[in-house]
């Protein structure tokens, strides 16, 4: 493979939103970010329940619906350790230990059951894109798209929920959230 020939690639690559069904969802500014987690869905929600996302700032803690990017629940300046990969819920999630990605490491899904598929490049590291795929990859195929680049803020994590509806962006600064509908499979 020609590296020299794919970092130029992805250098050309304009920034785009996802392409349908992803649509963006409007979230409350939140700066300072160090970590993000999925909270799960109960057993008896399933596909229904919404997709929970827990968000560590230097500031406390807050738990957005990815659905409508409203913050549901807010702690401010709680104690909690700053390296932990896994953090006790709040609000809607109290009682639920949710899996961390940011700072200190972890990571989110990377994939879907239907196909998508996220990527973390670097033609200039140590800047960092995010590119979405759907049934490709963006090393050799050409169904994929450049939905963002550090610039100012670094990233912290990228990925989707469990469900597969919401694909979240978290830098050091912002919180993007990107939402659509799961049709059921039988």
């Amino acid at each position: 493979m020609d590296w020299t020939a794919l970092r130029d690639r992805f250098r050309r690559a304009p920034l785009r939103p996802p392409p349908a069904p992803w649509r963006p969802v409007p979230a409350q500014k939140t700066g300072g970010i160090t970590d993000v987690g999925f909270g799960r869905p109960s057993r008896e929600e399933g596909l229904t329940a919404p997709d929970l996302l827990l968000v560590a700032s230097s500031t406390g803690r807050g738990v957005f619906d990815c659905a409508n990017g409203q913050r549901v629940y807010r702690d401010h300046g709680e104690t909690y350790p700053d390296d932990s990969l896994v953090r006790e819920g709040i609000g809607p999630l109290e009682g639920v230990q949710v899996t961390m990605a940011g700072l200190w490491g972890g990571g989110l899904r990377t994939t879907t059951d239907d196909g998508w598929a996220v990527h973390l490049v670097a033609p200039d590291w140590p800047a960092e894109s995010v590119l979405l795929s759907k049934d490709d990859e963006p090393y050799r195929g050409s169904n994929w798209w450049h939905i963002h680049r550090e610039e100012a803020c670094e990233l912290r994590a990228s990925g989707f929920s469990p469900s597969g509806r919401t694909l979240v962006i978290a830098t050091a600064c912002d919180l993007v959230i990107y939402s659509r509908g799961v049709e059921r499979r039988s």
